[in-house]
């Protein structure tokens, strides 16, 4: 599995490219932004793992860039655990975060689980019928595509995981402990920072009333379904 790394900072680059290797990755590093954008284009890597803040191009920016690329995974790591940092990296794009200092086992999972994920993007086992319609929007399981009013609409791998569970259980509401389980393969407790920023990414390219929000509860898919085919 090729990882690409990009920070600033010499030693702890150095740390997590040992760290990483000793697990079996093969590990591109890069110490600003701009390069890492170079190493990504050049070396289309299986997961991206970016620092926040990185010079010449900070880590939001070369996220974005790479989300507009192409679906490789992105990982933020980030000093704080301050939430605008965190909403930052996920609005961004990423599909998950971790905060410095890390244990080099908990991101070894998180990158694991983050590739897993894009190898197995409609959670099984399938419900019978592959299109479903909620209102004006489409989702074509056999396909993993969705349209919105007929045109379709581009998600990333955990968006697609994310809407696909509400499609399996339309009007029950999922906690956000059991969307951590079910899209990012969390086994243990997980940041519900992370459900909330991509259920609202979610919403801006899906519609904003088609997933409700049930305080202090989850979330919960509001529009029953017209099965297509």
């Amino acid at each position: 599995m090729r990882v690409l790394l990009v920070e600033d900072d010499a030693v702890i680059r150095e740390a997590t490219q040992l760290a990483l290797e000793r697990h079996g990755f093969a590990v591109t590093v890069a110490g600003d932004g701009l390069a890492g954008l170079t190493s990504f284009r050049a070396d289309r890597p299986d997961v991206a793992l970016l620092d926040l803040m990185l010079p010449g191009m900070n880590g939001v920016s070369l996220c974005r860039q790479i989300r507009e690329e192409g679906s490789t995974p992105v990982i933020m790591m980030s000093a704080r655990a301050d939430p605008i940092d965190v909403v930052l990296g996920l609005e961004a794009g990423a599909d998950d975060y971790v905060t410095k200092p890390f244990d080099s086992t908990v991101l070894v999972a998180r990158i694991r689980a983050v590739v897993r994920r894009m190898g197995r993007a409609a959670p099984l086992p399938r419900p019978d019928g592959a299109v479903k319609a909620f209102g004006e929007l489409e989702v074509d399981r056999d396909a993993l595509e969705v349209r919105l009013a007929g045109r379709p609409v581009e998600l990333t791998p955990t968006e697609l995981r994310l809407l696909l569970c509400f499609v399996d259980s339309p009007g029950t509401v999922l906690t956000r402990d059991v969307l951590l389980e079910q899209v990012w393969d969390y086994q243990w407790g997980g940041d519900s920072r992370v459900v909330d920023v991509h259920v609202q990414r979610l919403r801006t390219k899906i519609g904003q009333d088609l997933i409700e929000t049930v305080r202090g509860f989850g979330y919960k898919l509001t529009t029953p379904p017209r099965r297509l085919g």
